[in-house]
């Protein structure tokens, strides 16, 4: 029987601000450097972008002006001192770039845009918008480098820890009366809370986040004009030690350094002039600081009867404290550079509460918050002065609802606090942050209730970018997995785990990753930020390390490591497909050149057999870290055969990065590399009746998806690929490197049955099998807990490892259709093509790209099924109808081939093809 398809197409931008306006175009969301009014920046030339929005079907940008200007009244005026663009015959959305005059250090730019359609009408301006200059050099900054002066590295032998107690430091100042606006240019080495007249600046923490200090510092920039007042004002920071002075995986350190901090205040009066206050020798320095250690792996221990109330504010006694020693910033090109922080920063998202209460042994109370989160929690509790209270963490419980903590290895993830008495306190730690699902308080004077703490979940916010969900509750748990375990691993890098004592920014993780925390959130300007982290760790020799930043001191970072270091071509080039970062290629492109070039030094007949580090091969996979009770049958795919696989992908990368930027020759000599490296691959591991080395699944994912077979072989290499579950009683073998590979290469040729029973499994291996044993976030293993069983090695035993999560990428192309296309980057144009499979019976699933949101939604109710989908304006899609019956499909009641906007390119084996305009329309086919 013919099913009867309802497809209703709704090619516009639901939810837009504008929705009401009849015709044109309206501008929203102006942005700056991916950031809205974003403070302080540090860039010659900035790069402007906006949506649009519009009900009309088709409707494009043909033209824009951007107005920037000193001022808001200026702006007001439809003037731009600073620069005007004029009338520019363009539908360029994003990337636009300042063209006006040289911007001076903390300068003020207010702007706006507005656009004409395909009419020729103007729209309405934009919202105005800022963005402020900050410290262009290190002259700029009329500040020094403050420290205590007892706190010093001289006296301790290289290598050993640096004293991770708290420092505070303090300066009185007074103000005129009015004041227009004040700005704070501040970072730390160690960590930082900034606070003015007793009250913290900005919601930030963790400041200045991490990278590699010896080579560049973040600074951050907060407007403060609402904290000072004319009159008597006072200035102080809280340092910690933070990644600075932590003890690193294995003992690494960054160096022997002491707290540092370095701040600049501008002050602008109403009458134009200015004034600044600045970390010199007039600061003062107390190590009387509550926060007695602070560590990132061990947790922080606060004894609040060392607190100096008043120490921040005007008025304050501090003649006991010292004056501070003080360092030169030096000349600009000596490192570490001073840069302006490029991503969203650190902070709390969200609170938790708990869910229940236990009582193992007498006086242990466990709290579970019902989802493995990574933050701290926030404690409330009164008692006798001395009383100290533990607050410890872990992700699981063992049998006897004690906490599980042997996965954490030597990371303690414990917060002490002690009382000063006085009445009920809050408490909250301030340099550590810790993963976690369940809370153990011992110590407490009062029995605790579920309003003693409560969770405060925290994270780099890279703004949420999309959603999915659909009828089986276990994929959207699935995903919600995999989306806490980003929320919990996005740290200033992209960690592979939050809890135990690693918590590194492991490039394989993340490469695999990269199109999920894509799909799921805006990462452009987290990866703006992580990416030059990659650069600064690269050797000279041009190998990528496993992980980034490198902690260094003398340990190398495991470089050369097939997968993983490739993360230095592939996160680059997602970056370019997803928001056309043009400008990160231009950056980035000698690095990527360079590894590529150090491989095929190594290996000149091309199979990557020489320099592999300590090559992990296909991660976690079935043979080499088993699932217990699985069969060991060749699941190990050939090392060589993996790294040769990802060195011919880097290449193609390499040579598509050089075509965009125009490089012509370099673009033709890595296209002929890549050339020679398919055929060797070919020549080594494909067999003449098809089979791959190793004969496993992740072989054959690996050939495909990384084109390296010829188009005839591809069929059987899908074929052999599918074939290869029997032999694991139907389940993946699979590790972090092939996983979502195999989903989106056997959807792609025939198999997305197979797909989806794989996505839907219950027994492990699979994503299934975490829920059922109670997942919140994805696992690191497939089976790190099983009931009746008990846990896996507790030396590799993370519960919140996202890796596996890339299955959230097959959603979002696959069950929701939505795809990028890389010759039109930044979903200029888009691919809408959903496979409907398994029992789903619904699915929806949205991203808000760089050119606004876009929306997949169908349902099947009977025999019918109906689908949604946004594009935004400005844009056009090729849209994959599934039908066996090209000749039925209808849109608004008529033929296809006959609507406004519809035009058809080809019929396929289960979809009929159309290329579409912006609009609404609604299709009918049978299937």
């Amino acid at each position: 029987m013919k099913t009867q398809i309802t497809l209703c197409l709704l090619l516009g931008i639901f939810g837009a601000s504008n929705a009401s306006r009849a015709e044109g175009l309206s501008v929203e969301r102006p942005r700056c450097e991916y950031l809205v009014d974003p403070i302080g920046m540090d860039v010659a030339r900035p790069r402007l972008s906006w949506e649009l929005t519009s009900d009309e079907r088709g409707q494009r940008q043909t033209a824009y002006r951007v107005l920037v200007a000193s001022s808001p009244e200026i702006l007001a005026e439809d003037r731009g001192d600073l620069w005007d663009s004029g009338r520019v015959d363009s539908d360029g959305t994003i990337h636009v770039e300042y063209a006006g005059n040289p911007l001076v250090a903390f300068q003020r730019c207010h702007w706006k845009v507005r656009a004409w359609d395909k009419q020729g009408r103007p729209s309405p301006w934009s919202r105005p918008a800022f963005w402020s200059v900050g410290v262009l050099g290190k002259a700029d900054w009329g500040a020094k480098w403050i420290s205590h002066p007892a706190h010093t590295p001289k006296s301790r032998p290289k290598g050993t820890p640096p004293e991770t107690g708290s420092i505070l430091v303090r300066k009185p100042f007074s103000l005129p009366d009015k004041i227009r606006r004040v700005t704070v240019y501040v970072t730390g080495l160690g960590m930082y809370e900034l606070r003015i007249n007793g009250r913290r600046v900005g919601d930030q923490l963790l400041a200045p986040e991490w990278t590699d200090y010896r080579k560049r510092i973040p600074y951050q920039a907060y407007d403060v004009t609402d904290l000072v007042k004319p009159g008597e004002n006072a200035v102080g920071a809280m340092l910690g030690a933070g990644w600075q002075m932590s003890p690193i995986f294995l003992g690494r350190f960054f160096g022997n350094e002491r707290m540092r901090l370095l701040m600049r205040l501008e002050i602008e009066l109403a009458d134009g002039t200015r004034q600044v206050i600045a970390t010199d020798e007039s600061w003062r320095a107390s190590d009387r600081s509550p926060v007695v250690d602070a560590t990132i792996y061990n947790g922080e221990t606060y004894d609040a009867r060392r607190e100096q109330p008043g120490w921040d504010k005007a008025g304050f006694n501090d003649s006991d404290w010292v004056a501070c020693e003080t360092e030169p910033l030096g000349k600009d090109d000596a490192l570490p550079r001073l840069v302006r922080q490029r991503n969203e920063p650190i902070r709390v998202t969200e609170e938790l509460k708990p869910k229940n209460i236990s009582e193992p042994q007498p006086g242990v109370f466990i709290f579970d918050m019902g989802q493995n989160m990574v933050g701290w929690v926030r404690l409330k509790v009164r008692g006798p002065a001395g009383t100290t209270v533990r607050v410890r963490h872990a992700e699981m419980l063992n049998d006897d609802g004690t906490l599980y903590t042997a996965n954490l290895r030597r990371a303690k993830q414990t917060a002490q606090y002690t009382l000063q008495g006085d009445g009920e306190k809050t408490f909250e730690p301030h340099f550590t942050y810790m993963g976690f699902r369940y809370v153990e308080l011992t110590g407490m004077p009062e029995r605790p209730t579920k309003e003693s703490i409560v969770g405060r979940v925290f994270h780099s916010s890279a703004p949420r970018a999309g959603q999915f969900e659909c009828s089986d509750e276990r994929i959207n748990r699935i995903l919600h997995c995999a989306e806490w375990g980003l929320r919990g691993n996005l740290m200033s890098i992209p960690t592979d785990c939050p809890q135990r004592d690693e918590r590194l920014g492991w490039m394989g993780d993340i490469q695999i990753f990269t199109q999920t925390a894509m799909f799921q959130h805006d990462m452009a300007g987290f990866f703006s930020k992580w990416v030059p982290d990659v650069r600064d760790a690269q050797r000279p020799d041009g190998r990528f390390t496993s992980f980034a930043p490198d902690p260094g001191d003398g340990q190398p970072a495991i470089p050369g490591v097939p997968g993983w270091a490739d993360a230095g071509t592939i996160v680059p080039w997602r970056q370019y497909q997803n928001y056309a970062d043009r400008r990160m290629l231009a950056e980035h492109f000698d690095a990527a050149r360079r590894w590529v070039d150090w491989i095929h030094a190594q290996n000149p007949d091309l199979i990557f057999r020489k320099g592999r580090g300590n090559d992990y091969g296909d991660w976690l996979n079935a043979d080499r870290w088993s699932v217990k009770g699985m069969p060991r049958r060749g699941a190990n795919v050939p090392k060589d055969l993996l790294g040769t696989a990802f060195f011919a992908h880097s290449t193609q990368i390499v040579a598509k990065m050089a075509a965009v930027l125009g490089k012509e020759s370099e673009a033709k000599e890595y296209e002929k590399l890549f050339e020679r490296i398919r055929a060797a691959f070919q020549r080594e591991y494909v067999k003449p009746d098809g089979t791959i080395a190793g004969d496993t699944q992740a072989g054959y994912a690996l050939a495909l998806r990384f084109d390296l077979l010829p188009e005839a072989s591809r069929p059987t290499a899908a074929k052999r690929m599918v074939a290869g579950l029997a032999r694991y009683k139907g389940h993946l073998s699979t590790g972090f490197q092939t996983t979502v590979g195999f989903l989106l290469e056997a959807s792609r040729h025939g198999a997305v049955d197979e797909a989806y029973r794989l996505v839907q499994l219950r027994e492990p291996p699979s994503w299934g099998a975490m829920i059922d044993n109670g997942a919140t976030t994805i696992w690191e293993r497939w089976d790190g807990y099983v009931k009746g069983r008990g846990f896996q090695k507790s030396s590799m035993n993370s519960f919140n490892h996202y890796a596996f999560g890339s299955v959230g990428e097959w959603m979002w192309r696959v069950i929701a259709g939505i795809n990028l296309d890389e010759s039109q980057p930044g979903y200029k144009h888009i691919v809408l093509r959903p496979r409907p499979g398994g029992d789903l019976t619904w699915a929806k699933g949205s991203y808000h790209s760089i050119r606004g949101p876009i929306e997949s939604h169908w349902t099947r109710k009977g025999k019918r099924l109906t689908w949604r989908v946004a594009i935004p304006a400005n844009t056009t899609a090729t849209v994959h109808v599934p039908t066996t019956q090209p000749a039925s499909v209808q849109e608004s009641g008529r033929p296809a081939v006959e609507s406004p906007g519809v035009k058809f390119l080809r019929n396929e084996v289960d979809a009929a093809v159309y290329s579409v305009e912006s609009g609404r329309y609604e299709f009918t086919a049978e299937y």
